[in-house]
C-alpha cells in the first residue's frame, strides 16, 4: 500500500537539519504500518518500539535526558543496535510518554546524527502542545486516509493511477467508466487502510462496512476513555449529527438540529475536541474572497467528517446505493460528492479551503482557496447537472478570471461570459475548469497552466 507522504518523509531522511519526525494522524489510519515499511525500505534497520506497550519506557525517560545514557538502554528495548545514519529509531504512540515527546529536543541538540521518527495521534499530541513540547525541536506531517489515486494503487490498479495523474486526457477518457466505478466504490470503502485492504484483497462490501464499523465504535469508546467527562455526551451528540448537517442543502452547521435550543457556547468544546482528534473538521465561511481568506473568517461552518468511507457508514448507507450507478454521487444531496473533494483537497494538495455564502444563503460556493495570487472558487455537483447559478452569481460579483467546477461530466476549459447586473453594465467573463471529480488529483498542475 504505497502512501504519498513517503515522498516527504525522504525528504526528512535526506535534509540536514535532522530534527526528529513527529507523524501525526487519526486512529488507524496507518502511522504504525507506514513507519515501519519506511525503516524496512529505507534504512538498514529498524529499531521500532511501542510506548504503551511497556513500562520500561517510561522508566527510560523518567531519568534525566542524556542521550549517552538513553540510546544503550533504547537498544536493549528495541533489542537492536541503534547506528547513526543507519537506523531508523521510531517511538511509536509517544503521547502515552510525555517526557519522550521531550526528550525530542536532546535528540535534536545533542545527538542529531540520529534518525528519529516518532507517531501519536492527532488528540493525543495536541493534550501534550504547551506542557514540556520541543517546540522549534520536531519536524511534523500529517498522515490523512488514502486519497483517491493511492486508493486505486492499493486496490491493484496502479496504470489506472498513472494515467490519471498523467493528464494525457483523451486517453483519460477512454476509461471515463472505469474511473467512475471505482469512484463509487471509494465513496464507500473511504480511505482508512483497514477497510481499503478488505475490499483490495476480496472486494466484500459486507466486511468492508463490518470494519467501519468497528472503526466507528473504537471512535465512540475514545470519547469516553479521552475526553473530559463533562463533555462526553456532547460529543456524541456532534459526532452523530455529522452526516444530517451534510445532507442539508445549507450544509452550514446548525446547533439547534443538536436539541432544541442548543447554544455554540454549549457545544464549542465538543467540536474542537472532534477535530484535535482529527475525526472532524470545520470548513469556515468567508466573508469575502480576498487574501488572506483567514482574515475574513465568520463564525459560519461546516463540519466535515475524517472520511467519506466512515460517513457512509455513519450514513447507513446500503450496498445497493453502491451498486446502483451513479446514484451514491447524489446520496444526501451530493453531501458524500462534497466530502469526497473535501477530503482529496486536504490530502493531494493540502489545501485547507473555505466556502462563501451570499448574505441571503441563496448562492453559495462550495470551495475557496488561494492558487498563487489568485483566490478560486469551486464548485462540486453530485451529477452533469451544470446549471451554475451561485457560480455565476459570484463570478460576475467579485470578476474572478478562473473558476473551477467538478461533476461527472468531462474534462474541459470553457470561456464564460458573465451576464452584467442592473447596476453594472461592463462586459465581463471568466475561465470555467471542468475537472471531472475522478480527476482532482490533477488540480494544482491545471491551475499552474492559468
Amino acid at each position: 500500500m504505497r502512501r504519498r507522504l513517503e515522498k516527504e518523509m525522504l525528504v526528512w531522511k535526506e535534509s540536514d537539519s535532522k530534527k526528529p519526525l513527529l507523524l501525526r494522524g487519526i486512529r488507524q489510519v496507518g502511522k504504525t504500518w507506514l513507519m515501519k515499511s519506511f525503516g524496512k525500505k529505507h534504512f538498514r534497520s529498524l529499531a521500532y518500539i511501542s510506548c504503551d506497550k511497556s513500562s520500561r519506557i517510561k522508566d527510560i525517560f523518567a531519568g534525566d535526558f542524556d542521550v549517552r545514557r538513553m540510546i544503550p538502554m533504547l537498544e536493549i528495548a528495541a533489542r537492536t543496535a541503534i547506528v547513526p545514519d543507519e537506523t531508523l529509531l521510531v517511538l511509536d504512540e509517544i503521547q502515552e510518554v510525555p517526557r519522550a515527546v521531550t526528550a525530542l529536543k536532546y535528540f535534536h541538540e545533542d545527538a542529531p546524527q540520529y534518525h528519529i521518527m516518532a507517531a501519536g495521534s492527532l488528540l493525543g499530541v495536541a493534550d501534550l502542545e504547551g506542557t514540556g513540547f520541543p517546540v522549534g525541536a520536531v519536524d511534523f506531517l500529517d498522515l490523512h486516509p488514502l486519497s483517491f489515486t493511492e486508493f486505486l494503487e492499493a486496490a491493484g490498479q496502479e496504470r489506472l493511477s498513472s494515467l490519471l495523474q498523467s493528464g494525457e486526457w483523451s486517453d483519460i477518457m477512454i476509461f471515463k467508466d472505469t474511473f467512475i466505478e471505482y469512484l463509487r466504490y471509494y465513496f464507500f470503502t473511504g480511505g482508512m487502510p483497514e477497510p481499503v485492504a478488505m475490499f483490495a484483497d476480496h472486494r466484500d462490501f459486507r466486511k468492508v462496512r463490518k470494519i467501519q464499523q468497528t472503526l466507528l465504535k473504537s471512535y465512540d469508546n475514545d470519547f469516553a476513555k479521552h475526553a473530559p467527562k463533562e463533555i462526553v455526551e456532547r460529543i456524541r451528540m456532534v459526532w452523530n449529527s455529522i452526516p444530517a448537517q451534510l445532507g442539508k442543502e445549507n450544509r452550514k452547521f446548525v446547533f439547534g438540529a443538536l436539541r432544541k435550543g442548543a447554544r455554540s457556547a454549549e457545544f464549542e468544546l465538543a467540536i474542537q475536541w472532534l477535530c484535535n482528534a482529527g475525526l472532524a473538521s470545520m470548513v469556515y465561511c468567508a466573508s469575502k474572497p480576498d487574501i488572506p481568506l483567514s482574515a475574513y473568517r465568520e463564525n459560519a461552518f461546516k463540519l466535515m467528517s475524517a472520511d467519506v468511507g466512515l460517513l457512509t457508514a455513519q450514513s447507513h448507507l446500503d450496498l445497493d446505493s453502491i451498486l446502483g450507478g451513479s446514484t451514491i454521487f447524489e446520496e444526501f444531496k451530493g453531501a458524500l460528492t462534497e466530502q469526497y473533494v473535501y477530503q482529496q483537497l486536504i490530502a493531494e494538495h493540502e489545501i485547507v479551503p473555505f466556502y462563501w455564502a451570499s448574505n441571503d444563503s441563496q448562492c453559495e460556493i462550495d470551495y475557496l482557496y488561494q492558487s498563487g495570487k489568485k483566490m478560486i472558487p469551486h464548485e462540486v455537483k453530485a451529477g452533469e447537472n451544470l446549471r451554475s447559478r451561485s457560480l455565476m452569481f459570484f463570478s460576475r460579483k467579485y470578476r474572478v478570471p478562473l473558476a473551477v467546477r467538478s461533476s461527472m461530466s468531462d474534462y474541459r476549459i470553457e470561456d464564460i461570459s458573465a451576464i452584467p447586473s442592473p447596476h453594472d453594465q461592463a462586459p465581463y467573463s471568466f475561465k470555467l475548469l471542468n475537472l471531472p471529480l475522478y480527476a482532482i488529483c490533477r488540480l494544482q498542475n491545471e491551475l499552474k497552466s492559468f
